[in-house]
């Protein structure tokens, strides 16, 4: 069935472009995009290659795709602020960046326009989650859409003449690749599984599969029950016939006794956007290897059997045809080992950091701290008696237009308060001010309207936020404002202002199932993340204002990293979260304590990186747990 015939074409669709090698445009970003467009046989946009090197003669584009190649002074404005790739509307405000956001778009916009096209909605996976995690928090999404395209990258501009060495990304995803596979459903399929080899008798050895080298087998048979399950989701072929009610024996048997399901593709048992974005990269990994033989593909038996088993899917041979693509026979490589090929194991370092265990309390580090003078002082609040007047203040202004509770929406109005009137001491006409992680909206849609003579962007990863935010300043009728779905990692514009209101650690701890901090490396890897982001504000030379969460980054100033080791740092972060209402008095007490020393902690790191920085509490207190301030106004 086709879809209301309503056409999308109007959005454009923004692709980088360096260089092309052979078959292969650079960088693997623009590939991927490529790929999954003829995968969807999608024409719902128009295409550009923005290049730094003008107007090129392009061999090597994928067949029935119109691009056109433009320079980056050529793109929109907003655009011009983002990596690439970017998604936008002719004429709109809102643009959508970064590699699994404009993927994610390409799909639904694909569905939308042909609902038919169900097999193209799968790659989005179970509840339409696939990849949709940002980099910031998710360590899978970080591995497909950053780590292994640069790494691939790094790979294939390696010296000639040098032994070349297993990427440690690569590494990683021969390791996921052996993982169990765990889906919605296994307990049904590992009992259809367990019938099925019941019936074909006591030779067959349940859940085993061939890990040989290259020229062995190390894929499921191609009748094995996971891949007919697998290939029924793209209606490739009709699903494994089921009776409707299994024997009694099968019933019986005990979920621990069940045979594992075979990990055919990069999540586990089905074809997703995920195997899209790997596919390109890992190709030319293998065409480099293929090019300068040297036992490499030895080690990897799990991607050689993915990479084998993902071209029997049709879809993936069609668009690989459109695109050029020709895939590898590995059975052509060496399969022996290489003993002077040099491969990577993990970093021992960050195995034993991983390790840390959190012994005791924050008492001895705070004890510590205050031995050597380190203690939170508060600058007094310049206006803390200064407040909008939300009465006559647009409906569509006011937070609880955000869908929230009542309660909840004033104390989103005193925070706003507090904001506010510092972005309005700051700000000067042309200024333009940032709200990162912005959510609903409810600072930029009031600084907008505010402040018409400054532009207001507004960023977030979740769509269905920025969307309803979009809506509401739609209502509003503003200007000024722009709405950028993406990860922080995308943004790279310059701006005067940047806030950020209340990060939670809990969302990010729902996100990685980090949950009780028992793997504190991993939390503060992910800190030193957004660190960077932040520290690309500082050393911009531009202002920071907002509530930033204790936990959600890591600073380590100087007088800190003079007093606390790094496991010190980490108990003080850990016990920084703990301030909510509902925590017994004395509890809360020591997280406000810990939280005011890491909030210290970064406002000293400003001051080292060139700002005048005053920590402010806000007013009144009860408007949240985390009610401090850090303002940076460069010197």
């Amino acid at each position: 069935m086709k879809g209301n015939g309503k056409s999308f074409a109007e959005e454009n669709l923004y692709l980088e472009f360096s260089h092309q090698v052979e078959n292969c445009i650079f960088p693997l970003h623009t590939s991927v995009t490529l790929f999954l467009l003829s995968y969807c046989d999608c024409k719902e946009f128009k295409i550009f290659l923005v290049s730094s090197k003008g107007n090129e003669n392009l061999t090597i584009l994928p067949q029935d795709l119109e691009v056109q190649i433009i320079s980056r002074q050529e793109l929109p404005l907003m655009v011009q602020s983002c990596c690439l790739p970017v998604v936008v509307k002719k004429a709109e405000n809102f643009c959508r960046a970064g590699l699994s956001v404009t993927l994610r778009h390409i799909i639904q916009k694909t569905y939308e326009a042909d609902t038919s096209k169900k097999e193209v909605l799968e790659l989005l996976g179970f509840k339409k989650t696939c990849l949709k995690a940002c980099a910031e928090v998710s360590q899978w999404t970080r591995l497909c859409e950053l780590s292994i395209p640069l790494a691939v990258e790094r790979f294939l501009h390696e010296p000639s003449d040098l032994l070349p060495s297993i990427p440690e990304e690569i590494l990683q995803l021969e390791k996921k690749l052996g993982e169990p596979v765990r889906v919605h459903n296994d307990d049904k399929i590992r009992r259809q599984k367990l019938k099925q080899q019941q019936e074909e008798g006591p030779g067959h050895s349940p859940g085993s599969r061939h890990q040989g080298a290259c020229g062995e087998s190390t894929e499921p048979p191609t009748d094995s029950l996971e891949l007919q399950v697998a290939l029924s989701r793209l209606k490739v072929q009709e699903a494994p016939s089921e009776t409707n009610r299994e024997p009694v024996h099968i019933r019986k048997t005990q979920t621990s006794d069940l045979p594992p399901l075979d990990h055919l593709f990069a999540e586990g048992l089905y074809f997703t956007l995920a195997d899209i974005v790997l596919l390109p990269c890992i190709h030319q990994f293998l065409v480099h290897i293929w090019k300068k033989p040297c036992g490499i593909l030895a080690h990897l038996p799990l991607i050689a059997s993915w990479y084998q088993k993902i071209q029997e899917v049709p879809g993936v041979t069609k668009a690989a045809a459109k695109c050029r693509l020709h895939f590898l026979q590995l059975s052509d490589l060496p399969a022996t080992l290489d003993k002077q090929s040099p491969i990577l194991s993990e970093n021992p370092e960050m195995e034993e950091k991983t390790c840390v265990q959190f012994i005791g309390g924050p008492r001895p580090t705070i004890s510590k701290l205050m031995k050597k003078g380190i203690e939170a002082k508060f600058s007094p609040h310049p206006c803390p008696n200064w407040t909008l007047d939300w009465s006559n203040l647009p409906a569509a202004v006011c937070p609880e237009e955000g869908k929230m509770s009542n309660e909840r929406a004033l104390r989103k109005q005193q925070q706003l308060n507090n904001l506010v009137s510092m972005v309005t001491k700051m700000a000067k006409p042309g200024d333009i001010i940032v709200d990162f992680c912005s959510g609903g909206g409810h600072v930029g849609i009031v600084l907008a309207h505010l402040l018409p003579s400054c532009q207001v962007l507004l960023i977030e990863n979740k769509e269905l936020s920025l969307v309803r935010a979009k809506k509401r300043s739609d209502d509003l009728g503003l200007t000024n404002i722009w709405f950028i779905q993406a990860n922080l990692d995308y943004f790279t514009g310059k701006f005067n202002i940047g806030l950020v209101l209340e990060t939670d650690i809990r969302k990010v701890n729902r996100l990685t199932k980090l949950k009780g901090y028992q793997r504190p490396y991993q939390m503060g890897k992910l800190c030193l993340e957004i660190l960077k982001a932040f520290a690309y504000w500082w050393n911009s030379g531009l202002g920071i204002l907002g509530t930033m969460m204790t936990d959600y980054f890591f600073c380590f100033s100087e007088p800190f990293k003079g007093v606390l080791s790094y496991k010190e740092h980490m108990i003080l972060c850990r016990f920084a979260d703990q301030t909510a209402v509902q925590l017994p008095v004395e509890r809360r007490l020591i997280g406000k304590q810990c939280m005011c020393l890491v909030d210290l902690d970064r406002a000293w790191a400003a001051e080292e990186r060139g700002y005048s920085v005053q920590l402010i509490s806000m007013e009144p207190e009860s408007c949240s747990p985390k009610n401090n301030m850090i303002v940076g106004v460069p010197v």
